[in-house]
């Protein structure tokens, strides 16, 4: 009797348990081998993605929202005043331009990269200025058409894909909440055409 009580309570000698604790052991110890492998990829990934968005991502944005609504009120400004398509598309023109070309040396002279590891300067102006330039012309081509009102409501429609386009931009790198980018955005578009509508009046 007392021979097989202490046999029966003696269950982690048993083969099997010792297999199951082992198995167990290099389970663990395999899950974090992967764990320390994994690692150095994981930072690798999340290192290059922080580069993508100083380096091509921030700049982008920053010339693109600067080419969307600065260039807003010389150009309605024009076609308020004037009311001749072709001369509002030449102002257009000709701030785009210019907007990207002082957008790209403000960007590439204000940062050399070092100090925040933000990238090439030359890199980095060249995207701000082309996306100033491409923000600015969108809005721009329009003014071609040679009705006035037909010009006017396709430029309109333009600058609501552009603003909401920023806003999707801020959402999806940036975080910024849907709701506030837009209001952020298009607050800022409104400001300046209320201002292109009170110089084209005056």
């Amino acid at each position: 009797m007392e021979r097989n009580l202490r046999n029966e309570t003696r269950p982690l000698d048993t083969p099997q348990v010792q297999q199951s604790t082992l198995a167990h052991t290099t389970g663990h110890r395999t899950e974090s081998a992967r764990q320390v492998i994994a690692s150095p990829t994981s930072a690798a990934e999340d290192e290059a993605s922080r580069h993508f968005l100083l380096r091509v991502v921030q700049p982008g944005l920053a010339g693109l929202m600067d080419g969307s609504v600065s260039t807003l009120a010389p150009i309605f400004a024009t076609a308020f005043a004037t009311h001749r398509p072709f001369t509002a598309f030449l102002v257009g023109i000709a701030a785009a331009t210019g907007a990207g070309i002082s957008m790209a040396f403000s960007e590439a002279l204000s940062d050399d990269g070092e100090l925040t590891g933000r990238g090439s300067p030359l890199v980095r102006g060249s995207i701000t200025g082309a996306m100033t330039f491409v923000g600015g012309a969108l809005h721009t081509l329009p003014f071609l058409v040679s009705d006035l009102h037909l010009a006017l409501a396709i430029a309109y429609i333009v600058v609501a894909v552009e603003l909401v386009a920023i806003a999707a931009i801020r959402h999806r790198f940036f975080g910024t909440s849907w709701w506030l980018s837009m209001l952020q955005v298009v607050g800022g578009g409104a400001l300046v055409f209320a201002t292109a509508w009170i110089f084209g009046n005056a």
